[in-house]
């Protein structure tokens, strides 16, 4: 799916959502079952705010055990705002890399001990750094651990792009891969048979780590202000994504 398709799509609503049997069939996991201590989460996003989007829950979880935690930024978000005369390239470079950073302290992590490393690769250029990211990520990865990523199927060039190359990479070295879906809440229909719900677990949220999440979402803002037209994360997909789970694919 192209990022057009998203762009306008009306998006699905999280009351449709509510009725998916698929959904309700996805097994339920806590966060201390899917990476216990000493087990290293090696999560890759392609943008500042995926990271949250995704799993932002789950990353409060590592307050205090920053040290299983290796947060990969594939770009800094420069194309968010394309023909934008308020968010041009230049200042969402700059800015989208603080909101991640503060996004980060709303989760209670120590930045001083996170290994938090950015690759300012070209925000829709991520098809073309496959092979750097699937070379990048095969020095790091290590057999035990955890590597989390987009779903290969999100309907974003980046995401996929990212995907694909976690999937090769884990393969290659032996690590567990989590593909975790973010735009396919807004253009999938919720029982879409194109998302690989076999796989699918929910990973539970306390009340404290949700509002960590939505805490951490709205230090996003220029993709949540609405002064030129909507906003690039939709309502309707942010409602989706902060409800008391996040969804993986194992």
């Amino acid at each position: 799916m192209s990022e057009n398709l998203i762009e306008n799509a009306q998006g699905t609503p999280w009351s449709d959502w509510q009725h998916s049997a698929h959904l309700a069939r996805a097994t339920w996991i806590t966060p201390h079952q899917l990476c216990p201590p000493g087990r290293r989460l090696v999560l890759v996003a392609p943008h500042p705010d995926d990271e949250i989007l995704m799993v932002g829950g789950l990353l409060s979880h590592f307050h205090g055990r920053e040290q299983d935690l290796l947060l990969i930024s594939a770009t800094d978000g420069e194309g968010s705002h394309p023909g934008s005369s308020q968010w041009t390239e230049r200042r969402l470079r700059h800015q989208r890399p603080q909101e991640s950073r503060h996004a980060l302290q709303q989760l209670d992590l120590d930045l001083n001990t996170l290994d938090w490393r950015r690759l300012h690769l070209k925000d829709g250029g991520l098809p073309r750094d496959e092979a750097f990211l699937v070379n990048h990520l095969g020095q790091l990865l290590q057999a035990d651990d955890l590597l989390m990523c987009p779903w290969r199927g999100d309907g974003h060039c980046d995401h996929e792009a990212v995907g694909r190359a976690c999937a090769q990479a884990a393969l290659a070295r032996g690590a567990q891969l989590a593909e975790v879906p973010v735009w396919a809440w807004h253009w999938a229909s919720p029982d879409d048979a194109r998302l690989p719900w076999p796989r699918a677990h929910r990973i539970q949220l306390d009340e404290v780590s949700l509002a960590r999440k939505r805490q951490a979402l709205g230090a996003h803002a220029s993709q949540l202000e609405t002064d030129e037209g909507p906003p690039v994360l939709p309502q309707a997909l942010r409602d989706c994504l902060l409800q008391p789970f996040e969804l993986v694919f194992l």
